[in-house]
C-alpha cells in the first residue's frame, strides 16, 4: 500500500498539472460548460489512457525510432491546438451562447491527448519511477495501469469542472470573452512550456 501511495503522490502533481490537455479542458469548460464538454473529456481520457498503455507496453520506444512520424504528430497536434485556442477565444459568451456553437467532440480530444508531449513525459516519469508490486512485473504493470487510470479520470474531470465553474460565473459578455481569451492564451503557453 505504501508504494501505491507514493505512486499517487507523484502522479497527481505531474499528470494533473497544467499542460495542453488540462488547460484545453478548463478552457472548454469555461466556454461551453461541463455537460457539453463531456464528449471531449471522454476523448481526452481515452487518448491519455492510450498513451499510458503505450508507455506500459513499450510502444513509445518504437515510435521514437521513427522521428518523421513523431514530427508529423507534433505538427498536427500543434495545428489542432492553435485551432482549439481560437475556438475557445472566440466561443460565444453570455446566456444564449450555449446553443450558438458546438464544443469539440470525442475524436479531437483523443487526438490531442495521444499527441500531447507532456502526457508522455509525465506518465513515463511516474510509470518508470515507481514500483507498486515488487517481484511480479505483470501484477506491478496492472496495478500501475489501474492507479494511473484513476489519476487520469479524476484530474481531467477536475479540470473540466474547474473551467465549467467559471462558465457559470461569466455570463456577462465582456467578462466571459476576457476569460475565454485568457484560457486560450494559457493553452498556447502550456504548449510552449511542454515543448521546453
Amino acid at each position: 500500500m505504501e508504494n501505491l501511495a507514493f505512486l499517487l503522490l507523484a502522479a497527481f502533481p505531474l499528470m494533473g498539472s497544467p499542460g495542453p490537455v488540462t488547460v484545453s479542458l478548463a478552457g472548454l469548460g469555461s466556454a461551453f460548460g461541463f455537460r457539453p464538454g463531456l464528449p471531449y473529456l471522454c476523448g481526452v481520457m481515452a487518448g491519455t489512457g492510450a498513451a499510458l498503455l503505450m508507455i506500459a507496453t513499450g510502444v513509445t520506444a518504437l515510435l521514437l525510432a521513427w522521428p518523421a512520424l513523431l514530427t508529423a504528430l507534433m505538427v498536427l497536434a500543434g495545428a489542432y491546438i492553435l485551432y482549439l485556442a481560437w475556438t475557445i477565444a472566440t466561443a460565444p459568451v453570455g446566456p444564449a451562447a450555449k446553443s450558438a456553437t458546438k464544443p469539440p467532440a470525442f475524436m479531437p480530444g483523443f487526438a490531442l491527448a495521444i499527441a500531447n508531449p507532456k502526457a508522455f513525459a509525465a506518465i513515463g516519469a511516474v510509470y518508470s519511477g515507481h514500483s507498486v508490486v515488487a517481484g511480479d512485473l505483470m501484477l506491478d504493470m496492472v496495478a500501475k495501469l489501474a492507479a494511473l487510470t484513476g489519476v487520469i479520470i479524476v484530474s481531467q474531470t477536475a479540470w473540466l469542472a474547474f473551467g465549467a465553474t467559471f462558465s457559470k460565473l461569466l455570463n456577462h459578455p465582456k467578462t466571459g470573452r476576457a476569460a475565454n481569451i485568457v484560457f486560450a492564451l494559457m493553452l498556447l503557453a502550456s504548449v510552449g512550456l511542454a515543448l521546453l
